[in-house]
């Protein structure tokens, strides 16, 4: 009740308004409707992603952290400009905004350089482990199938995933084939398809569906030229949108999360989360696993949307253990999906894993994650399922 009279309540005329106060033909009582609508707005929006809710209409309003603060600095901006924060409900309209625009800002923050970074470089000048992994979602409706391959080409990526190829996309792609001797892929034309490309051995490999039927993920195990091993998961569950709630979206990457951690290997993952780096689900996620998220302390890398420079976001993702170092990490150019692919490359140095900092769950996070897991009853040892490209794969293996 105190939200909505300290944005509905307006001075009478005992406070009359100068009557130089118009912007873009706007008297003072409309504009001022509109700066107290638009910042409930702000308020409302920044607060419910307090809750802990897998309601879609909650969880969507973890994305536009970055756009939300904006609006309600002008807001607070412009209502102080022109109207002042005199009376005790301006006050309290003031208050909250600036509430909202801190709450924003405290999860957006690490992702600026005046952060420590938590993902460490590599000093090493000529790294004998080093590989490089290219992530794409290419949209399944998008044609442009040259553009990707000169992407791919002008990258040469060791590793390459690429997320919703449908069949046309697979055949269009084909040429790969002859770059990367090992592959595993199942192409959908539900936009949940997903490929993967290696230069290097997979010793093992498992398509997955974990949660969702139709909502395919990866694991295998990778053996570089000198014979040092890790494992890789892959995924790309699906996000927030009307009727569609976030539970099976936690579930998956908290299960990848567990596996991360309980694996004898140093893991890395991948794909498109659907989800932005500083949601309360990707900092459980990281912290469950164990592994470091390369964007903290150099920048929020937004891959989508590419069509809409104001609302991007970062939604595509590659998380490691600590026993890897960053040797670069970049966005690459567009190529007509509504995705930027993005690039890293790193190298196995295990003997210096210790110098990172490494993310620890609270008991208060692991209770968390292990409600959202149980809520669905995911299997921790799913049955993995073979297409028959990746029985191809597994003959050039033998």
């Amino acid at each position: 009740m105190l939200l909505l009279y300290s944005c509905s309540r307006y001075k009478t005329g005992d406070n009359p308004e100068p009557e130089n106060k118009y912007v873009y033909g706007l008297t003072p009582f409309p504009m001022r409707i509109t700066l107290e609508l638009f910042g409930c707005f702000v308020i409302l929006a920044s607060l419910l992603t307090l809750v802990k809710s897998t309601y879609w209409w909650i969880r969507v309003l973890d994305f536009p952290r970055v756009q939300v603060a904006i609006m309600g600095v002008l807001v607070l901006g412009l209502y102080g400009w022109f109207f002042g924060f005199e009376l005790l409900s301006q006050k309290i309209f003031a208050g909250l905004l600036v509430l909202a625009i801190l709450n924003e800002a405290v999860h957006v923050y690490k992702f600026t350089p005046f952060v420590r970074v938590q993902a460490l470089r590599s000093k090493i000048k000529a790294p004998k482990n080093s590989f490089g992994i290219m992530i794409s979602n290419v949209r399944t409706s998008n044609t442009r199938y040259n553009r990707f391959l000169k992407v791919v080409r002008e990258t040469d990526p060791d590793l390459l995933l690429i997320n919703e190829p449908d069949h046309k996309w697979a055949e269009a792609i084909s040429e790969l084939d002859e770059r990367y001797p090992y592959c595993i892929k199942e192409p959908l034309d539900n936009t949940y398809g997903m490929m993967f490309y290696s230069k290097f051995k997979l010793v093992h490999q498992e398509i997955r569906y974990l949660v969702e039927e139709g909502i395919p993920s990866f694991y295998m195990i990778i053996e570089l030229p000198t014979g040092k091993k890790f494992d890789l998961f892959t995924v790309h569950p699906q996000p927030p949108h009307l009727h569609k709630d976030t539970d099976t979206r936690e579930a998956e990457l908290l299960t990848v999360a567990k596996m991360a951690k309980e694996s004898p290997y140093a893991s890395i993952v991948v794909g498109d989360l659907n989800d932005v780096a500083w949601s309360y689900t990707t900092n459980l996620f990281r912290k469950i696993s164990g592994l470091l998220d390369p964007r903290i302390g150099r920048g929020f890398y937004n891959t989508y949307n590419a069509f809409v420079p104001f609302f991007r976001y970062s939604l595509d993702h590659i998380f490691y253990d600590p026993a890897f170092r960053l040797i670069r990490m970049k966005r690459l150019p567009f190529f007509g999906s509504d995705h930027y692919p993005i690039f890293v490359r790193l190298n196995y140095e295990p003997l210096e894993a210790d110098d990172h900092d490494i993310p620890e769950p609270s008991e208060e996070e692991q209770e968390d994650a292990e409600e959202l897991i149980n809520n669905l009853e995911v299997d921790p040892t799913p049955t993995a399922t073979q297409s028959s490209a990746q029985k191809s794969t597994e003959e050039k293996l033998s």
